[in-house]
This record gives structure tokens, sequence and C-alpha cells, in this order.
């Protein structure tokens, strides 16, 4: 008996070596599908051969499905996941809720002080960090310096809005396929409404007044939205209405558009001749202005976080540690080339003479974080902060319902006057059932 008990415990023993034991934890990871995402999904099997007890389950989403998403989970606690894909505008109102882990495990290597202080800054409450950022972004202006050259122009580091629509309408070829520019149409609060928010800054418009009155029955955002919908039905694609970041990318690389105004994290899938028809023609500048001393450029992160109700939070922040840590970027740099490391998060990438010599956006990408101030976004006094979004819990609801107007506005289904009439009773109905005006 006791050999046969000391055979079978052997055969035990033998079998165990031959099948390892299955992962013990397994994290769930919302994401968005962005280009630098989809290429950490790629890569983590650096993470789980280090980590052979955690194994990874992602769920991607459009960003707007994203967003719905992991703010129905967290706010009513459905614990669906453990490592969560969200931005600036939601960690310190999340953290403040308590709906999330402060980042207090992410290891010694980890150096935080090395983070970007306007990335660190907006992703930590009362100086713990609650988010670790995967990139970070501002937004500039990408154009086609061939069709510039061709039309006679020349873009300035620090161009006008006048000047981006005269050289938009210039450079229009709808025969060949070419259209001056592509901005942001899909509606949704950090879609159409992030680059309008972040234009209307500098147009001297803002959402609210000091004493949160609504402000779209103001000329300033009636002169932002009559110029936006001028030049995308003159320069434009047609159906601008649908096209979000990931839309109007693959026109960029498709040859269609001459300039893109958007997220600063774009300039190394435009300049990366894997992807893009017009790598070796691309040029940069600061989002524009009207010289009253604010730029239509925005400041943001996606970041990883950890919902208070995950019961993994010490495996979760491990693949934080990860994902945003230094030696991530070098992964990436060796797999795919410095220019392709996520950007807009660590001084020490900025200083790195490796990346400075693959990323010529390094620069420009830089100068537009540090130029963005979520503190005074606006010409005229606030009493929010935030570049391209309010941070208000409010904001998330109250945006995309106005970004639905003023998509219906772009696609010609309501007219200007009529978009901004409607936001305007729509946000005084919403600022005074929360209580912000009588």
């Amino acid at each position: 008996m006791k050999l046969m008990l000391r055979a079978l415990s052997g055969a035990c023993v033998l079998a165990a070596l031959a099948f390892p034991a299955a992962a013990d934890t397994k994290l769930t990871i919302a994401t968005v599908n962005n280009g630098d995402m989809i290429r950490m999904q790629r890569l983590a099997d650096d993470f789980t051969s280090k980590n052979p007890d955690i194994s990874l389950e992602w769920v991607t989403l459009e960003e707007n499905v994203l967003r719905q998403k992991v703010t129905t989970d967290i706010a009513t606690k459905g614990g669906q996941f453990d490592v969560l894909t969200i931005g600036t505008y939601e960690v310190p109102i999340w953290a403040k809720k308590g709906w999330l882990v402060p980042l207090d495990n992410l290891g010694a290597a980890y150096d935080v002080d090395d983070l970007l202080p306007a990335i660190r800054s907006g992703l930590s409450l009362d100086g713990t960090l609650y988010a670790a950022p995967f990139y970070g972004e501002s937004s500039m202006v990408m154009y086609r310096k061939d069709l510039f050259e061709k039309a006679g122009l020349t873009m300035p580091d620090a161009p006008s809005w006048d000047f981006i629509a005269e050289a938009a309408r210039k450079i229009t070829d709808p025969s060949g396929g070419v259209y001056g520019i592509c901005l942001r149409g899909k509606a949704g609060w950090g879609e159409n409404m992030a680059f309008l928010t972040a234009t209307a800054n500098s147009f001297g418009a803002r959402w609210f007044d000091e004493n949160w009155k609504p402000q779209f029955d103001q000329p300033e955002w009636k002169n932002t939205l009559a110029f936006y919908t001028q030049l995308m039905k003159d320069a434009g694609p047609p159906g601008a209405s649908s096209n979000g970041f990931n839309e109007n990318l693959a026109l960029f690389n498709s040859g269609r558009c001459g300039m893109w105004i958007d997220a600063t994290v774009a300039a190394s899938f435009v300049t990366n001749p894997k992807e893009s028809k017009v790598a070796d023609k691309v040029g940069f500048a600061l989002a524009p202005d009207n010289g009253l001393g604010k730029r239509g450029n925005w400041l943001w992160a996606w970041s990883l976080a950890v919902p208070a109700g995950s019961q993994k939070t010490d495996a979760a922040q491990k693949f934080i540690a990860w994902a945003t840590g230094k030696d991530y970027l070098k992964l990436v740099a060796e797999k795919e080339g410095w220019a392709n490391v996520p950007p807009g998060t660590r001084t020490s990438l900025y200083e790195n003479p490796d990346y400075q010599k693959a990323a010529p956006f390094a620069k420009m990408t830089l100068d537009s974080i540090n130029s963005a101030d979520p503190t005074k976004p606006t010409v005229k006094p606030v009493p929010y902060v935030g570049v391209q979004f309010v941070a208000i819990p409010e904001f998330q609801g109250l945006g995309t319902q106005v970004g639905q107007l003023f998509s219906a506005a772009l696609s010609g289904d309501t007219t200007v006057d009529q978009a901004l009439q409607s936001a305007q009773a729509i946000a005084t109905r919403e600022m005074t059932k929360a209580g912000y005006i009588k």
C-alpha cells in the first residue's frame, strides 16, 4: 500500500512538472483601440513570461464605448475590470469619490519623479498618484510639406487660425482625393468636444462664466462653431461628422488630408513608413491661436488605474508598473524603434539622444504639452480646471450631449445658431439641476 501511495505521489509530481499550473491570477484589462494600446497587447508576453502566475484578458473598445462601460462599472461597483484605461478627466474626480486605488506599490525601480510634472499632476490627488500614464499628449498641427510647397505656402512654427483656414482652402483638391484639413466631427465629450473646447479657448470662449452660467449664447462660441463648420464644408472630407481620431488618422496616412490638427501621439504613426503613405512628407507646428493668448491645444494622458472594487490590486499594480515603466519604453524601442515608444510621460525620454534623433516631432510634442495650462485654460476667468474638458462629474454627460448638437451642425442637420441655442438650454438645465446655478 505504501509503495502504491509513493508511486502515485511520484506520478503526481512528474505530472505537475510536465504540466505547469495555470496562472493563479487573471487580470481583466479594459483599454481603448488606439495603436499604442494594440502594440502593448502584442508585447504583453514580456510581462506574462516574467510573471507566469498572472494571465491577462483584454477588453478592447472604441473610445466612446470604453468610457461608457468603464464609468458604469466603477460607479455601480460592478468589479468587471482589474485595470482600467482612463484619462486625465476621470482620475481626480474618481479618486475623490474613493473609486480608485492609490498607486503606492509600483516598485522601487518605477521612478515616479521621472514622470513629466504636468502629466503627473493631472493624475494625482493631494500629491498621491492614482493612475500611471501610458502615454501623454497635447495637440498640434500635422501637415503635408509637399502640398504646402506646391501651393507656395510656408507653415509657421506657431500658426494662426486665419493662416490654417487659408492654407486648407488652397491645398484642397477634391478631384485628386485630397482635402485641405481633417478635424474631429464624431460626437463625444472626448471626441469632437475635445477638439472644439480647446479650439474655443483660443477664440476667447468658455463653457461657463465665474458663476457657472453657460456661455453658448455668447459671440465667442458662435465664432468658434461657425468658423469650424464653414472650414470643414470648404476644405474637409465628406462625412466628417463621423470621423474621430482613428478615422482621421487613416485618412491622413492614406494621403487624403493636407492638414490634421489632433493628438501629438499620432506623430509616430503618421511618420512610420509601415503605416503611412506620406511618412517622409510630414511637418509639425503648434496648435493655432487667434492672438488672444491661448492656443487651441489640449492636455491629456491615457493612463492605467486600478478600480477600488478589484480583488487583485497587487497583480494589477505589477502590470501597470510594467506597462508604464522605463523598461517598457526600451522594449518598444528594441522591437519597433525609438520613434514608436509611447510619448509624453517621462522626462528621461526627452533627454534621450536616441529618441531625439529618431523622433523629429519630440520637441514639438514636449513644447505643446508644456504650453497647456489646465488651471488657466481660457482667456476670460473660469471657475473650473481642464483644457479640453471641464473637471466636474456632470461634464461627461453634458459634453456628449453638446457634442451631438455640434456634430449635427457639421453634418448640416441643424444650423450653428440652433445648435448653440439648444446647447445653452441643455447646459442651463443640467447645471441648475446639479445645483451649480439657481
